[in-house]
């Protein structure tokens, strides 16, 4: 497959007014030569980037594949790892036999009170069954990894597409039922047992999900955090065997952890004492089976068929080839990503990088400073948590050690099985240890950043610092407004309504005036409104509260920006390139890299699950709330892209 990456300035579509629609005008042309791929449920700047990454992996992958004695341990791993992989007639001739043990011991179960030592087994490799067992960084003391207990066990994304009305919630639960009959026919169940069998499952996961917070509250910090001894665990959910447990999971002996979400574990209570043991045991054989890696065919073609197609919108499986570079780069990360960055990312694009990062740094803390709604006080508190975010830059300081991490060439299932437990257990070894700082939470090769509220940290792997997100040979205008957004956009998150109840340690604390508070509030709520009233297919509006956080990090983030060109441009002459003024080059630079094709059953399921606006409102909403914007193209009140109030926060 070509992939088709955008270039530095993409031919603009001119039959439309750039005040009146500005992402058509910027992507209208790219919209048009560059449709979704069949396997792809939409296909933009970052998944184009992403698949051209994925084939330098790829060629990675097939020297490592290449047996000899001169490999060293880091290529065998991961060069042993695709190899299997890609042996399908090898997965095909297993078909379910890697299964087995597990069924056979799930059969085996005698009483309730063996349902704890089961899920132990399938938490270690990777099957999320009931709830979620792992590490996490205190919220209350960053310094320190503590236990944590979160919701889980539903096989649908959400638990709205167990609980909403919508006719189309409603269709999707239909095709969902008929996935689960498939899978359990292809366990060997006769057809009509195979669809009782659905219905179980479907009934105890729509009670779980009747217990599960939804997403717009797991956003919120204050209610995913309940420190409770494990006697008080103990209380939520009697009738599970909590002790034998944690005994037994691979955690070291602990008396305190964070309970995300009580309420689900009262609900899981309930739901065990209810439910026969047969269900629960037909539960736990579905979520064995629908999340074993390294299946054979018909299990991937079932799976693909209602993920894929029914709520995505793809048309076609991926080849091989990229779900099996998928898996390495989801296993061995690290180690494939250290010679992906020796191929694709040098120094001086790491010193220019941070270069900006530091420019976004300095316009933020003007914006800080220069806020008319924010006290001194609290101006004092947000410019010593700027002045601490630490920057991560392509890729870590010290590469993650997988030697404990044994690859069999040939094995495809326990491959995949040994990689889920060696994660599992790395992040158990973490409790009651001190934080480490330089983790990284995405792989080098990753199209995406993050900011994470408790390190204070930005992180850009190199996968997005090429372009056309960022290029050495492209102007500042061009970068700032592709790459210098994207940097703004994770500082911002630092302030957003989640970002902002962290302080500059990472450590949930109120450190606003309740003044400021409430100006914060006021305006962030101008977003929820605005970008409520836009939608996102059909009849199905993009949820503001949702998409809160990302909403104030785009408006936030490319305002930043904006504010770094001017201090580089340092009231020189504005002269043209092309057709375009330098800050028209920006506008443009930021409009053209979320050009993006997204199909309807994709829109869809984002809009319930996704806290990121579809691409057409992360451009115009941003662009119609700054005067700007407005200024570089000649608009005019009255028109799209002039919003009156206009929405701003930072």
């Amino acid at each position: 497959m070509t992939v088709s990456l955008m270039s530095a300035q993409e031919p603009v579509d001119k039959s439309v007014d750039p005040c009146v629609d500005f992402y058509q005008y910027a992507c209208g042309v790219w919209m048009k030569q560059n449709p979704i791929p069949p396997d792809q449920p939409e296909w933009g700047s970052f998944t184009a980037l992403q698949q051209r990454n994925l084939e330098i992996l790829r060629n990675i992958l097939e020297d490592a594949a290449k047996a000899g004695p001169s490999r060293d341990a880091t290529e065998q791993k991961i060069g042993d790892y695709y190899a299997g992989c890609m042996d399908e007639a090898a997965i095909e001739r297993r078909g379910i036999s890697p299964l087995q043990p597990d069924l056979d011991r799930i059969a085996a179960i005698s009483d309730k009170s063996q349902i704890a030592p089961e899920l132990v087994r399938l938490h270690r490799i990777g099957v999320t069954a009931v709830f979620a067992f792992s590490s996490s960084q205190d919220f209350k003391n960053s310094s320190q990894e503590i236990a944590e207990v979160d919701q889980d066990g539903l096989g649908m994304p959400d638990r709205d597409y167990y609980l909403k009305d919508d006719g189309k919630f409603a269709a999707i639960r239909k095709k969902y039922v008929a996935y689960l009959q498939k899978v359990f026919e292809l366990l060997g169940d006769a057809p009509t047992k195979a669809a009782s069998e659905a219905s179980v499952v479907m009934t105890i996961e729509t009670a779980l999900a009747k217990g599960s917070l939804d997403r717009v509250s797991l956003r919120d910090p204050v209610k995913v955090y309940h420190m409770l001894t494990t006697t008080q665990l103990t209380d939520l959910a009697p009738s599970f065997q909590w002790a034998e447990y944690l005994r037994n999971v691979g955690a070291p002996r602990i008396t305190s952890l964070n309970i995300a979400e009580p309420e689900f574990l009262r609900t899981f209570e309930n739901v065990l004492k209810d439910t026969s043991l047969d269900n629960w045991k037909t539960y736990l054989r579905w979520h064995l089976a629908e999340r074993a890696p390294m299946m054979p065919k018909a299990f991937v073609d079932a799976h693909f068929d209602f993920f894929g197609r029914t709520l995505a919108g793809v048309k076609e499986l991926p080849p091989r080839w990229k779900r099996c570079v998928e898996g390495v780069d989801a296993q061995l990360g690290e180690a494939l990503g250290k010679e992906f960055v020796a191929r694709t990312f040098g120094p001086q694009a790491k010193q220019r990088t941070l270069n900006m990062v530091h420019e976004l740094e300095a316009a933020l803390g003007e914006d800080i400073t220069h806020l008319d709604w924010m006290s001194p006080a609290t101006k004092e508190q947000a410019l010593i948590k700027l002045h601490a975010i630490t920057n991560k830059i392509g890729y870590p300081d010290k590469w993650r050690d997988y030697s404990r991490l044994q690859i069999v060439p040939g094995d495809a299932f326990g491959n995949a099985i040994r990689g889920r437990e060696f994660e599992f257990q790395r992040q158990l070894d973490k409790i009651g240890k001190p934080v480490d700082r330089g983790e990284w939470q995405m792989t080098p090769p990753t199209v995406n950043a993050y900011y994470d509220p408790q390190m204070n940290n930005i992180n850009f792997p190199a996968g997005i610092l090429q372009p056309p997100f960022f290029d050495n040979k492209r102007g500042d205008a061009d970068n700032l407004g592709a790459i210098g957004a994207v940097i703004g956009h994770e500082l911002t998150h630092g302030f957003d309504d989640q970002g902002r109840q962290f302080d500059a340690h990472g450590n949930l604390r109120d450190w606003w005036t309740t003044s400021d508070a409430k100006a914060f509030q006021e305006r962030a709520e101008c977003f929820v409104k605005e970008y409520s009233s836009f939608t996102a297919v059909d009849d199905v509006k993009l949820n503001g509260e949702l998409t809160l956080g990302e909403n104030t990090a785009d408006n936030g983030g490319l305002r930043i920006a904006y504010m770094a060109l001017l201090k580089l441009l340092d009231g020189q002459a504005d002269p043209k390139t092309g057709d375009y003024t330098p800050l028209q080059r920006f506008f443009l630079s930021y409009g053209q890299v979320w050009c993006a094709n997204e199909s309807d059953a994709y829109l869809h399921m984002a809009a319930t699950v996704d806290p990121h606006s579809p691409a057409k409102d992360r451009v115009n909403g941003v662009v119609s709330n700054m005067p700007e914007f407005q200024k570089a193209f000649s608009c005019h009140v009255g028109q799209p892209m002039v919003r009156r109030p206009a929405c701003r926060v930072w």
